[in-house]
């Protein structure tokens, strides 16, 4: 399994280090075996890991040069990141993000080695549609995205619910990772308003590789409770 929590525009430097201190005590003294990705705010990306990754939630495709606001390869080099979240929802729908700035963005980094965390899904709108739409809408997402990349994990997340509380039906998310899976290898995870409640069930369902856990991640001990629950399923897999 892979379990990722994206903190986006939260926790200082401080509660970051503090944050990790758990998960990673958590995860030795519990000889976690499954792929932990942490996504902190760039002032918080100076942690050094024991045996949880750190990855960063934005990267603009360039070694360095004039871009305001932007953080570039020779900065993450510092820091010794080589994981990265690309066309999360937020940036696509928020900030305005094209589909050609994406796959962009995707290429630079994929030509760096990074393992790259590539995000897709739908707004309700859409959703509402149905599936022959829904999946049309998908694959403009993949225009330009190498998805037999070696380093790719594939997270698909419905806008409409992330942050909201709703969450597809467990056939819905079944259908959909089915669907991804005849088009990738990569690893395939879920994301839109996980939480403890359901994060195991989400993990148990089939094609699903792991989680990608926003606000419900902020609380190290809640994402300690998800990470318990993917390695109770190993343990039930026989992993």
């Amino acid at each position: 399994m892979i379990l990722c929590a994206n903190f986006k525009a939260n926790k200082t430097r401080q509660e970051t280090r503090a944050y990790m201190a758990v998960v990673e005590s958590f995860v030795s003294a519990n000889d976690i075996t499954d792929t932990i990705i942490v996504f902190p705010p760039f002032t918080a990306l100076d942690h050094d890991p024991r045996n949880v990754l750190i990855g960063v939630q934005n990267g603009y495709p360039v070694q360095n040069g004039a871009f305001t606001g932007e953080i570039a390869l020779e900065q993450l080099e510092e820091f010794g990141v080589k994981t990265i979240l690309i066309g999360h929802s937020e940036r696509r729908h928020v900030l305005g993000e094209t589909q050609e700035q994406i796959a962009a963005k995707f290429r630079f980094f994929a030509q760096q080695g990074f393992v790259i965390v590539y995000c897709v899904g739908e707004p309700l709108e859409i959703r509402k549609e149905g599936n022959e739409s829904l999946m049309a809408y998908i694959e403009k997402q993949f225009e330009g995205i190498d998805l037999s990349y070696s380093d790719l994990i594939l997270a698909y997340e419905p806008v409409w619910a992330i942050g909201t509380g709703l969450t597809p039906s467990n056939g819905d998310i079944e259908q959909l990772h089915g669907v991804l899976r005849t088009k990738t290898h990569a690893p395939l995870l879920y994301g839109g308003s996980v939480k403890i409640e359901n994060a195991g069930e989400i993990m148990a369902l089939e094609n699903v590789d792991g989680i990608l856990v926003g606000s419900a991640s902020l609380s190290a001990n809640d994402f300690c409770d998800m990470i318990a629950q993917a390695a109770e399923l190993n343990t039930e897999k026989g992993e």
